[in-house]
């Protein structure tokens, strides 16, 4: 996603023209030109992931008036106490809620002591910390940390994954967070196994839009594996590119926001590095159409407390695939003929159910979950279930 891990990740693109110019149609015909109160069901910001304090605060002046959230995205920053109070005083200042980024390495003072102080500092302007990132494609790609590098099976790779990973990150969600007293959470930004990643303590995970990731396929994998575990799920927009200028058009960006609010994500964050200008690789178009986006939301506020029953794609379970082609491996260590009859399937169900698929796993511990999200379940196997 960035410098601390460049993937050149080619999800499968299955969005069939007639859908983009659908949802572009319904976009622009519902946008609005005036900013008003921010949308209370989603939290919409900028990352800054390069270490440079002055640019983190130009950044959020810029920004304060059509976005809510701000990331703090290198550990230059994060990792130093006095850069980090500086920013998100900063940002709490200007009415913006904050979640800085965090790499699991102590460089000073006690950290639980930070956490508990800044929390009855800022309140709730501190929403959580992003802790690490891209487990799931480190395991997927075999990248660097790769957390499972040899497993015996597929129950075997899925245990030592949630395994290896909660204690990768454990020391966020028990130690330094405390969730359950403090309130705040855990987030990570990935493009693979969510439902593992959600397994291992996250609260909340950013599903990458990057690259040509299809963006039906991780909004599916992301919102099912976040809705049956009862978790947050958000959409955090990427590189485009691996050359200037990195990113997509501005049009493209605020397709992909609305795409994302429409799906129902919580979070909406947009990645901004390198450092090639003082706002990174956002140009002022591309800050028109987050301004754009940010008075769509307020003309079409989505329905508090509602949620669509929507149909689900079983997935068998364990099974840890990137669902990028038959010959790429489950877990990142075995290629498996089934990989093809669920590419298959999944590709029909996304071009049919842009909006309303999901991709979860078959695990009797959400049994009932399931049961009250969906009206149709299509399992891998070929069984269909409408439950009452």
């Amino acid at each position: 996603m960035n410098k601390r891990t460049l993937l050149a990740v080619f999800l499968i693109g299955i969005v069939s023209l007639v859908t983009i110019v659908g949802f572009w149609w319904l976009s622009v015909e519902n946008s609005s030109t005036t900013s008003t109160a921010a949308s209370p069901d989603v939290y919409v910001g900028v990352e800054v992931a390069y270490d440079n304090v002055t640019s983190c605060e130009k950044t959020i002046d810029k920004v304060k008036d059509y976005t809510n959230t701000f990331v703090v995205g290198d550990t230059g920053i994060t990792l130093n106490e006095t850069k980090l109070n500086q920013v998100l005083q900063y940002a709490h200042d200007a009415g913006i809620n904050f979640i800085p980024f965090m790499w699991p390495t102590i460089r000073w003072r006690d950290q639980p002591q930070w956490v508990a102080e800044a929390k009855a500092k800022w309140g709730n302007h501190f929403l959580g910390i992003y802790a690490w990132d891209e487990a799931g494609g480190r395991q997927v790609d075999k990248g660097v940390a790769m957390p499972v590098p040899q497993a015996d099976n597929y129950t075997d790779a899925a245990n030592k994954y949630v395994d290896t990973l909660s204690e990768t990150i454990k020391h966020y969600s028990t130690y330094y967070l405390n969730t359950a007293a403090s309130g705040l959470k855990l987030f990570t930004a990935d493009y693979a196994l969510y439902w593992f990643s959600y397994l291992a303590g996250y609260d909340g995970i950013f599903a990458e839009f990057g690259w040509n990731h299809s963006r039906p396929l991780n909004v599916a994998l992301c919102r099912g594996a976040a809705s049956v575990q009862g978790k947050e799920w958000g959409v955090i927009i990427t590189w485009t590119y691996r050359q200037p200028p990195y990113i997509e058009s501005p049009d493209e960006l605020y397709y992909d926001m609305v795409y994302a609010y429409l799906s129902g994500a919580k979070y909406i964050i947009i990645f901004s590095y390198p450092e090639v200008s003082t706002y990174g690789i956002l140009t002022e178009a591309h800050f028109d159409a987050i301004k754009k986006f940010w008075d769509y939301i307020q003309t079409n506020p989505r329905t508090p407390g509602k949620t669509e029953r929507r149909i689900a794609y079983v997935m068998p379970k364990d099974y840890g695939w990137a669902f990028r082609g038959s010959l790429d491996k489950v877990w990142g260590l075995w290629v498996d003929e089934l990989s093809t009859k669920i590419g298959t399937d999944i590709d029909y169900l996304l071009h049919t159910h842009p909006l309303s698929l999901d991709i979860i796993y078959d695990d009797p511990r959400y049994y009932n979950n399931i049961r009250s999200l969906y009206y149709k379940l299509m399992f891998w196997n070929g069984t269909i279930i409408e439950p009452p």
